[in-house]
């Protein structure tokens, strides 16, 4: 791969405008990156190009990148980590909340996937990683869509690194255990306490964390990793 455009590179990140997707896209800008993150509602954050988009839409990810690459340029180093919850057990789950969820995080993540390697495949380069989760691994009750989407991240990486290493274009998976974001500040106390129980390190990773590890993979000190997955999970998961 050639590594002369390492400053400055294209980068997009789904669900860039909060919690871990946006910690990975300032980290990205903080090393010089040119950063567009995707968004669905609200405001973009300040700093960053922000782009609606709807991972679910495949003429909504077009569009999406048909700006980006306008403003910044054919996309060099994509993120997927657009995701969404619908947590029930699995016999009061309906099915359209398994479908939305995959839908959202699996379909999602392929179609991003896809229209990205579009301009890779032209530049003969490319970074492509995906957010996936440590329950995507462990497996968590009440989580069969969630679960099953994320672990579904790591056949689509594996297949992908596949396909297009021959083109100098990796893809990898980082999966998070549990994170310091407003959504774990929602849990009860006890609950945190029992979840930190259960791992080595006991306590969460901050995204900060969780974002340094998703930069290396996209830096040429990791240009021959390829078709990984990477927890982040002070040990949670180990030997999954």
């Amino acid at each position: 791969m050639d590594e002369s455009k390492e400053q400055g590179r294209p980068v997009l990140v789904t669900g860039g405008n909060r919690g871990i997707g946006l910690a990975i896209a300032r980290a990205f800008a903080a090393a010089g990156d040119r950063v567009a993150v995707t968004y669905r509602s609200g405001e973009p954050p300040e700093g960053l190009l922000g782009v609606r988009c709807d991972v679910t839409d495949s003429a909504s990810v077009d569009a999406a990148f048909t700006e980006v690459e306008g403003a910044l340029g054919p996309v060099e180093v994509l993120v997927a980590n657009a995701g969404v919850t619908r947590d029930q057990l699995i016999m009061r789950m309906p099915e359209e909340d398994f479908a939305a969820v995959v839908d959202t995080n699996l379909s999602g993540s392929w179609r991003v996937a896809k229209r990205a390697t579009k301009g890779m495949l032209r530049l003969k380069r490319g970074r492509i990683v995906f957010i996936s989760s440590v329950v995507g691994l462990l497996g968590s009750a009440g989580q069969t869509n969630y679960a099953a989407s994320k672990a579904g991240l790591v056949g689509l990486a594996r297949s992908l690194a596949r396909e297009l290493g021959s083109r100098s274009i990796t893809a990898n998976v980082v999966a998070p255990g549990f994170v310091e974001t407003d959504m774990t500040a929602e849990l009860t106390d006890d609950l945190q306490k029992s979840y930190r129980a259960q791992i080595p390190l006991g306590r969460f990773a901050s995204v900060d964390e969780v974002a340094g590890v998703v930069r290396f993979l996209a830096s040429p000190e990791a240009a021959y990793i390829n078709g990984a997955v990477i927890p982040v999970d002070g040990g949670l998961g180990m030997g999954h």
